[in-house]
């Protein structure tokens, strides 16, 4: 049986009405409260109340600053310090660096500015570093096998940011949201924050109207207005019998491919790198023999299907093809997890595997082994017997 989050996001979202939603749906006030004291910073607190939208009742989560010297503007390098030495588990640390990152990257191309010079100004504020890692706090606490959402309500009218008044949605939202279904127009106010739409593209799997699952239980997040459509995210936690057999878990996907012939071979791997960085979930190369016997490579691209048309546009930008074949596929994996080690040589990232309950594989990170490598001059071959003794 597969545990489903759904985000039913007909109102848009925010990091409060999340934090709200989540609350409702089940996750234990007090846990959250006491994950966020791991952050190790003063001056808020997180009140949470029952509250009403046009008598649809709910709960409303906010976190009130008692020091505005916290409000000071961050760049993602305070952002990832705060979370990497705080001693919040390794995937709460994951998904919130994940969420702040990706606010960062549209930031930066909004300005068109390196990342690491982005004001994260109301982002970087306590309220939204609340808000983000919060999120991720609450996710783990669900346990689910899955998050999928409808497509987003982004609003409409006009917004005050740091730069003046802005049509709805905001730049950094658009940029965000780039490749996921989106609505406008359904209110005339900014339903769908830059927090709210990174939480969604950080940690949705799938974006859906059409859904084929059992509702367990519902939750509602309280925004901070009073309008005509109701301020509420709602959320739903969900069974599917299909999707999931033990530990194996399966989600659509597509399939990007097209055979190239006229290009320097030289250059793919360029292009893998930057389909990797775009959130590919696999990029390989197959040798094949086309007509007139010219020898050619079938570039092939796995991914979630949210980002395909970010793919297809690096495909087409960086390569020699002008046309890629689209397959919907289903990916079926095994149930995962990440945690880090302290070994004899330092700290190690593994990965492992899971089928029916019991571990079948286990792999350290390469990225690390070759660190470590360096750093005590050994082959990578040596450093990974020497850590797996760790495991």
């Amino acid at each position: 049986m597969k545990k489903i989050l759904y985000y039913d996001c007909f109102a848009g979202i925010s990091g409060d009405m999340n934090l709200g939603a989540l609350i409702d749906l089940g996750v234990d006030a007090e846990h959250l409260k006491n994950e966020l004291k791991k952050l190790n910073i003063d001056g808020f607190h997180l009140a949470i109340t029952s509250d009403k939208r046009k008598g649809i009742a709910g709960t409303k989560a906010s976190v009130m600053i008692h020091q505005v010297d916290n409000q000071k503007h961050r760049h993602l390098h305070h952002v990832e310090e705060i979370i990497n030495n705080s001693s919040l588990s390794d995937k709460v640390k994951h998904d919130s660096l994940k969420i702040f990152r990706l606010i960062a990257e549209a930031e930066a191309r909004v300005h068109n500015i390196d990342i690491q010079k982005v004001h994260f100004h109301e982002v970087g504020a306590l309220d939204s570093i609340v808000d983000i890692v919060g999120a991720a706090i609450c996710l783990d606490y669900l346990k689910v096998d899955e998050v999928l959402s409808s497509p987003i309500q982004l609003g409409g009218g006009f917004v005050m940011c740091d730069h003046g008044k802005m049509p709805v949605p905001a730049p950094a939202t658009a940029e965000i949201v780039k490749n996921i279904p989106v609505r406008t127009g359904g209110v005339n106010h900014e339903a769908t924050t830059p927090t709210g739409a990174a939480i969604l593209a950080a940690t949705v799997t799938r974006f859906a109207e059409k859904t084929d699952f059992t509702i367990t239980k519902r939750g509602h997040g309280i925004g901070h207005r009073d309008t005509e459509l109701p301020n509420i995210l709602r959320v739903y936690l969900a069974e599917s019998e299909e999707a999931v057999s033990g530990d194996i878990l399966t989600e659509e996907a597509v399939m990007l491919e097209c055979n190239i012939d006229d290009m320097n071979p030289e250059w793919f791997e360029h292009v893998s790198a930057l389909l990797f960085e775009a959130g590919a979930s696999e990029v390989f190369l197959t040798p094949v023999i086309m007509k007139k016997s010219r020898s050619a490579n079938v570039l092939s691209v796995l991914s979630k299907n949210n980002l395909a048309g970010k793919l297809k546009e690096i495909i087409f930008t960086h390569t020699t093809t002008i046309g890629l074949r689209e397959i919907k596929v289903m990916k079926n994996f095994l149930k995962r997890e990440e945690f880090v080690v302290e070994t004899s040589l330092g700290k190690v990232r593994f990965k492992r595997s899971f089928l029916n309950g019991k571990q079948v594989n286990i792999k350290p990170e390469y990225d690390d082994l070759r660190s470590l490598a360096l750093a005590n001059n050994m082959s990578v071959q040596e450093v990974s017997r020497e850590v797996m003794k760790s495991v």
